[in-house]
């Protein structure tokens, strides 16, 4: 299980330690979702998720500030003995001085930040999606074409790297070469990015390891992409037969997500860049809702059933 530590969402988000005397590089986050006390302030606390983020706003502030001194003190030590991993205020509300006794008691830190409480927790949210989401490593080359994050996989030395440099010389961009660093942060939304060891390099066989950001400019690479579609690359087989109309989608699956996959033979004299560059705008079309292949076969039906007619009359 992947994890953040609370000084990890300090640095990221430039908050306030209030309690410097905790040591929060050892307190780990685990859940991407976080929590509003609201029903805890109130004194429920069935069903309540202590290994998240707790997230105090206006609306929790003002009722505790509303509430009886003796109440608060049970309610906020009852809070903290779950021994959540941290409590954050936002609005730069100040804490109650119950908050910073429990806090030390438990060994609970206090952060304090300046944003709406809405803003950030959508913001926190969305990093701890990404920071803990299940992950993978695949072989492969993945290139923004026309904004479309095509993962281009296929045999060691069939041609990859050599149709991503052909890419990238097209204005295209280079996300990762070799291994694809693979993220799960939806059911529908899964982001690669490449190793910080080799990110921005491509090896060509023959000629070596190219630094792809230091040839072509900073333009021509990005350190992170989608995925929306996966190219195969296999040697033309002479016995196989290959979809020539693509009337029916086919699919891979990583980390539980399908993915629209196209399998490319390839044979001398192919242009694979072109053809890349093709898959991923006609994958772009259909998602705006044009599909050619349907497009041709309606054609094709509505002419049968004229000259049908036609031999009726």
């Amino acid at each position: 299980m992947y994890s953040v530590t609370i000084n990890q969402i300090i640095k990221k988000f430039n908050i306030e330690n209030i309690t410097p005397d905790i040591d929060c590089n050892h307190i780990k986050i685990t859940q991407s979702d976080v929590n509003r006390p609201a029903l805890q302030l109130a004194g429920y606390f069935d069903y309540f998720d202590a290994e998240r983020v707790q997230i105090i706003g206006r609306v929790e502030y003002t009722y505790l500030k509303r509430i009886e001194k003796n109440k608060r003190k049970q309610i906020l030590d009852k809070l903290f003995k779950f021994h959540i991993p941290c409590l954050i205020l936002c609005r730069d509300l100040d804490p109650f001085p119950e908050m910073l006794t429990y806090a030390n008691k438990y060994k609970v830190p206090i952060l304090k930040s300046k944003d709406t409480t809405s803003e950030f927790m959508s913001e926190l949210i969305r990093w701890l999606k990404v920071e803990l989401a299940p992950r993978m490593s695949v072989h492969g080359v993945l290139v923004d074409i026309f904004g479309e994050g095509v993962l281009i996989m296929g045999e060691s030395g069939v041609g990859k790297s050599e149709a991503a440099l052909e890419l990238i010389k097209r204005g295209h961009r280079l996300v990762a070469d070799d291994v694809v660093e693979i993220k799960k942060v939806s059911n529908q939304t899964l982001i690669g990015s490449s190793p910080e060891v080799i990110r921005h390099f491509i090896e060509l066989r023959g000629i070596g390891v190219v630094d792809v950001k230091e040839l072509y400019g900073v333009e021509s690479v990005e350190d992170v992409h989608t995925i929306d579609l996966v190219i195969k690359m296999e040697l033309w087989d002479d016995t196989k037969e290959y979809d020539r109309l693509g009337l029916t989608e086919e699919y891979i699956e990583i980390l539980g997500n399908k993915v629209v996959c196209h399998s490319i033979p390839i044979r001398p004299g192919r242009n694979l860049a072109i053809i890349c560059e093709t898959a991923a705008v006609n994958h772009r079309q259909k998602k705006m809702g044009y599909n050619a292949a349907e497009e041709l076969n309606d054609r094709i039906t509505k002419n049968l059933k004229k000259k049908k007619q036609e031999e009726e009359n």
